[in-house]
């Protein structure tokens, strides 16, 4: 199946347009881009158009539509590292999460707002920051989710506040999920170690349209029982569902209303940060800490299909925070540690495993037949698309490099904590 037909399964309320980038991994939140001209090489002063130093902090994605890039951020005060329990943490007296809007013609920042000021908030993992989960812009107005930290709906091209909630939630490592637009529908995860549900707010007002629990947990252990992926909505037989990962079970709901749809139990794994993808009838997740594992699941089931309706598993280098991407045939992703795995989408027959070195935290993108991996200290493999290892180029910048970048028209997105590369021109496959 080609890459064109595999988005067109995709159900995204925000029209696919090779000039926006509107929620996390682009259109069809799948990492795939229309995009046929993007650069394969470049150095801090070789095809980068422009470079923002960024107010802030924040390690979430880029998103793009009109003309213009937004992207969330905090404002930190008093921040230090310190080990609580078996993580490293970082603690802060004082953050204020909000959005900056940049240009995408020069990078020229037109706007920066704060949406929320908390004093001694909870705790995010060294990994993590306040400001992680990707917004979602669609229609004049900009969705941005900080977790319990709070939610808020922007005019996007003033950056004036439209609505505002706060659902509070114990994440214990920080907000990880970012939203999903639907329809009318806002839908937002809620998998934490004091409650795990999902619920849908009216984009118009923020008030709720739905709430749904997620299937029942086992074991006493509540860090085991939170999460942090962002749900898929797909088209299964003419209706849609939505596909959210979480702590020892995989569920499906309909985003119209929050029923259950199906769900699978994959075991005792928890903390799931990578989005799932969805192609040849399968919907693939990764089952997150402590053995992670990627499952391919068919889609058309009802009730507990977990006996019916797995058909694959990978072990091999599977990853925890990054997500897979489909491309024709082929499934691919990359390890925590840099190892690439290409096997066949249909089966789980491993094509190829390759170490491409460093730490890769942020997701892959595809276009034109090219892969781009992200490394942590700002190293982008690119590689060709196909059952063959070949890499193109490996190109590097000032890290780190955390979130997963965006592409626009010719150009790839790429933020750092401190800037945004607008990375653009010709360059050799």
């Amino acid at each position: 199946m080609s890459t064109t037909l595999l988005s067109l399964f995709v159900l995204i309320s925000v029209t696919p347009s090779p000039q926006s980038w509107p929620q996390f991994r682009g259109p069809t939140g799948d990492g795939i881009s229309q995009a046929t001209d993007l650069p394969v090489s470049w150095t801090e002063t070789q095809n980068i158009a422009w470079k923002v130093a960024l107010p802030g902090r924040g390690r979430s994605s880029p998103v793009a539509a009109d003309g213009r890039l937004w992207m969330t951020m905090a404002m930190e005060r008093g921040v230090r590292r310190m080990q609580i329990g078996p993580d490293d943490m970082q603690v802060a007296e004082h953050v204020s999460p909000g959005a900056v809007c940049v240009r995408r013609s020069d990078g020229r920042l037109l706007w920066h707002v704060t949406l929320f000021e908390i004093d001694k908030p909870d705790p995010v993992h060294w990994l993590n920051c306040w400001a992680t989960p990707t917004p979602v812009v669609d229609a004049g107005r900009l969705y941005c989710d900080f977790g319990t930290f709070g939610t808020a709906c922007l005019d996007a091209q003033t950056g004036q506040v439209v609505w505002k909630r706060r659902l509070p939630l114990d994440h214990q490592n920080g907000p990880g999920s970012s939203a999903t637009l639907w329809r009318d529908a806002l839908i937002l995860i809620r998998d934490g170690r004091d409650a795990q549900y999902v619920t849908a707010l009216d984009k118009k007002t923020g008030h709720e349209l739905w709430k749904t629990n997620r299937p029942p947990l086992s074991g006493d252990r509540t860090d085991m029982k939170k999460s942090y992926s962002t749900p898929l909505v797909i088209e299964e037989g003419g209706s849609p569902q939505m596909v959210v990962p979480g702590a020892q079970w995989v569920a499906s709901y309909n985003p119209a209303s929050g029923r259950e749809i199906w769900r699978v139990r994959h075991g005792l794994g928890f903390s799931l940060v990578p989005r799932p993808v969805f192609g040849h009838g399968l919907v693939y997740i990764c089952t997150g800490y402590f053995v992670p594992q990627l499952w391919a699941i068919r889609v058309d089931g009802h009730g507990d299909v977990t006996g019916t309706h797995v058909a694959w598993r990978a072990t091999r280098q599977v990853p925890t925070l990054s997500s897979p991407i489909v491309v024709d045939d082929e499934l691919y992703w990359i390890s925590d540690v840099g190892i690439a795995c290409c096997v066949d989408a249909r089966t789980g027959k491993l094509h190829w495993q390759e170490r491409l070195g460093g730490r890769c935290l942020a997701s892959p993108i595809y276009a034109a037949g090219r892969l781009y991996f992200f490394g942590e200290e700002g190293k982008t493999t690119v590689l060709k698309a196909g059952k063959q290892f070949a890499r193109l180029a490996q190109n590097r910048l000032e890290g780190p490099l955390i979130a997963t970048p965006a592409i626009l028209g010719g150009a790839i997105f790429l933020r750092s904590d401190a800037h945004l590369f607008c990375i653009e021109g010709r360059s050799s496959p």
